[in-house]
């Protein structure tokens, strides 16, 4: 009987307490998810930053060739012909 009773009054606490630790293991779950996209993202970040800086870089060399080509026939232009 005391079994009984004891069962009656715990079982209910003790599944509440499971409940409470499951929902508890969830939300560390989840939040070391948030984490890790997070570290995701910032690591997405800094690659399009990277990338937009090669991308700079060779709009830069591009400028530069025809700058420098510009320069050239101008030159020519400048010099008497022969």
């Amino acid at each position: 009987m005391d079994r009984i009773v004891f069962q009656a009054i715990n079982g209910p606490l003790e599944r509440e307490r499971e409940r409470r630790e499951r929902e508890r293991e969830e939300r560390r779950e989840r939040e070391k998810e948030r984490e890790r996209e997070g570290e995701r993202e910032s690591e997405r970040e800094r690659e399009r930053g990277r990338e937009r800086e090669e991308r700079e870089r060779e709009r830069e060399k591009r400028r530069e060739q025809i700058e420098g080509g510009e320069r050239r026939e101008r030159e020519r232009e400048r010099e008497p012909e022969p």
